[in-house]
């Protein structure tokens, strides 16, 4: 099976490690990847308009590929997948109506309401709306302010503050991007990310993740992409991913079909689990970064088998997902003055730099030099154990000797769990 991976990230390398070891697979191609992922897949840089229908098509078409995984969002909103179906290539993704469940906040709200599924209150502010209308919707939503961009902005287009300040200069910047404001109400609770394969409504769960979106420890600092995840969750009660799979991403499949835009892909459910049980924060239309990292790493079934059956309908006929025991901890290492202003172009070293094992690349490039920052999350370090606690020694251990002048990463990913500090 010949596949084309869209994409040139952290989560895309995961996607390439997991795909070159499964038997079935027997030519990787990545666009427009980067110079770290040549040891796994032929790399397409001319290719670098991965939002250009167009421009996919061509190249799927020029390598005869079997399957096309596209991993960031942009290209799913912009109908790269629509396109390539209706060429006869089959597509791990969502079509662009159906990825409108990433692309507009307020599309999710209004599906999560017809679909009967728990979620903050929320109300949208369009760019241009009366100043009094502004104090009052922050009136409503105070003191603890949730603001979204209520459109595609890399998982940065979040503030959630006590400052009313804060939260009113986030309004007028989005405003000012022309794109709406979605107000929301805060939900309490420890965050659950939930992956789930979904074709039609057949809906199959991967492990649950725990994302760290501060910038710094003990949750500190402005939003990120995400500084690091772990896999699965030692707090997590045994019967709770079937409750999530029920109770949310069963139904918004369905609603999706009976809207017909039937969802097929994979479905990102952010999670807050509080009093009443899990509620939605957010729905990807994609994996997420950086889960993806350690949840793949566990996963034994063949990937490249997994995601073509999702692709082609035959999602409910794929053998029961298996999967290593043990844990998983990614931390990501950035780049100085990330998230707001990252440096590039320093010169990074390390003795594990090309074992996409221990080190997944997402914001590189090369040269005279060697390898050197390209992005604010430029690295993605990958610690496996048969306890949480021996995993995370094992990644630490891995980012410790990683040299990148300037360059952070958060010491407590997965720290709190490891100490058993998180419950529900």
């Amino acid at each position: 099976m010949r596949i084309l991976v869209i994409g040139s990230g952290g989560r895309e390398h995961a996607l390439l490690t997991g795909l070159k070891a499964d038997p079935f697979v027997t030519d990787l191609h990545i666009a427009p990847g980067s110079p770290a992922h040549a040891q796994q897949a032929t790399v397409h840089p001319e290719y670098s308009q991965v939002d250009d229908p167009a421009r996919m098509v061509e190249l799927a078409l020029d390598i005869a590929a079997d399957l096309v995984v596209i991993g960031p969002e942009v290209p799913l909103v912009n109908g790269v997948a629509d396109a390539l179906r209706e060429r006869g290539v089959a597509v791990f993704g969502p079509s662009a109506s159906a990825a409108q469940i990433e692309g507009s906040k307020a599309f999710a709200k209004d599906v999560m309401a017809a679909a009967g599924v728990r979620t903050a209150r929320a109300e949208q502010l369009a760019p241009g709306v009366a100043e009094a209308d502004i104090e009052a919707a922050l009136d409503r939503f105070g003191p603890h302010f949730v603001v979204k961009d209520d459109g595609l902005a890399g998982g940065k287009g979040v503030v959630v503050t006590e400052s009313r300040e804060e939260a009113r200069a986030h309004v007028d910047a989005v405003h000012a991007a022309s794109n709406p404001v979605l107000l929301e109400s805060f939900l309490d609770g420890p965050e659950v990310s939930l992956f789930c394969l979904v074709d039609g409504e057949t809906v199959v769960p991967l492990l649950p993740a725990q994302d760290h979106k501060r910038a710094y420890d003990n949750d500190e600092g402005p939003n990120t992409g995400g500084m690091g995840a772990y896999t699965p969750l030692p707090w997590l009660p045994e019967d709770s991913v079937q409750r999530i799979v029920d109770e949310v991403c069963v139904p918004v499949a369905r609603e999706m079909v009976r809207r017909g835009t039937p969802y097929s892909g994979l479905l990102y459910a952010g999670l807050a689990w509080g009093m009443e049980g899990p509620a939605v924060v957010e729905f990807n239309a994609r994996f997420g970064d950086p889960e993806t990292q350690a949840v793949l790493s566990l996963l034994k079934s063949p990937l490249g088998e997994v995601l073509n059956a999702t692709a082609t309908g035959q999602l409910a006929d794929l053998a029961p997902l298996e999967w290593e025991d043990g844990y998983a901890v990614t931390v990501v290492l950035a780049a100085e003055g990330y998230p707001a202003s990252p440096r590039k172009g320093d010169v990074i070293t390390s003795p594990d730099l090309e074992d996409p094992t221990k080190i997944l690349h997402a914001g590189t490039a090369t040269s005279e030099s060697g390898v050197v920052s390209n992005g604010g999350r430029v690295l993605n370090v990958l610690g496996k154990g048969a306890t949480l606690e021996e995993a995370r020694a094992y990644a630490y251990d891995v980012i410790r000797r990683i040299e990148l002048d300037g360059s952070f990463f958060r010491t407590d990913i997965a720290a709190r769990a490891a100490k058993g500090e998180i419950s529900i």
